[in-house]
């Protein structure tokens, strides 16, 4: 039997846009993922529950053992830091709140070796966010159904012997290009992220994994952006040998290996997770 490779040892990974409860979610992606890495720090920048979307029909086993693995890294020491987006704004109302090594909050900053890290979703800076909710919600749900029917144009192509396609990623990379073209998105972040002195400047959003200089009338800073797990499967990880660097699964030769079963204690992540759970008021 093969022997699991070991865990790549990170200081901070930063993961957003999972849109857990949605058909999209590559759940059983980002769990291979979180299982091949030990990070001191996780940084769920937002969207991480589609609230928006969420239905008790479709939350499949897969999204589970997600978050069972997300407590279990709790249970280990694992510091994670929950910065709320849009499809979970309703966890809005907990920022502040610190349960042991998780809290919850609507921006935070790193101070890192390389520099300070100033992380927040973004969706404040998404005109449609701010100036036509509903049309936002709209195409949230328009673009869930995109997805299914993706998936049943690619399973006809696999049929066939075709080239898969991704519809839902070029329609979802036309709308948020115009909406970062209309709010000067980068720039914007990156113009507020050098005025309050910060060197990096990390958001999620707009599914559009990315580092790159930007030029700002107070100098240079870095934007990054985690992507998401829909459509891209990236994540931003950061140590202190490297700096800050972006994931790619697709990119990664391990991913493409047969999976190995993991070796983590579950019942401890089901008595945290009850416990978790309990503090919020919510039943198992």
């Amino acid at each position: 039997m093969s022997k699991p490779t070991p865990r790549r040892q990170l200081e901070v990974v930063v993961i957003s846009d999972v849109h857990l409860g949605t058909y999209g979610c590559h759940a059983g992606e980002l769990l291979r993922y979180l299982r091949s890495i030990r990070p001191k720090v996780v940084v769920l920048n937002g969207d991480i529950v589609d609230i928006w979307q969420f239905s008790k029909n479709y939350w499949p086993a897969a999204h589970m053992r997600v978050v069972r693995h997300l407590v279990g890294l709790l249970a280990k020491g694992t510091r994670i830091h929950y910065i709320t987006g849009n499809h979970d704004e309703l966890l809005r109302r907990f920022a502040g709140t610190r349960l042991g090594g998780l809290s919850i909050a609507n921006k935070m900053v790193l101070d890192l070796p390389a520099g300070k890290t100033w992380l927040f979703h973004g969706d404040v800076f998404d005109v449609t966010m701010r100036h036509a909710r509903w049309l936002a919600r709209l195409g949230a749900h328009g673009y869930d159904a995109l997805i299914l029917l993706n998936r049943v144009v690619n399973f006809v192509l696999n049929k066939l012997g075709r080239p898969r396609v991704a519809l839902s990623k070029a329609v979802k990379d036309r709308v948020k290009g115009a909406v970062s073209l209309v709010g000067n998105f980068e720039q914007t972040a990156a113009t507020i992220a050098a005025d309050a002195g910060y060197r990096y400047v990390a958001c999620g959003h707009i599914h559009q994994p990315a580092i790159k200089p930007v030029q700002t009338k107070r100098g240079e800073v870095v934007y990054l952006n985690s992507g998401d797990w829909v459509e891209n499967l990236t994540a931003l990880e950061y140590s202190t040998a490297t700096g800050w660097q972006l994931y790619q699964y697709a990119a990664d030769p391990s991913m493409q290996l047969p999976a190995l079963p993991d070796p983590d204690d579950l019942d401890t992540a089901d008595i945290l997770l009850s416990s978790l759970l309990a503090e919020f008021n919510m039943a198992p």
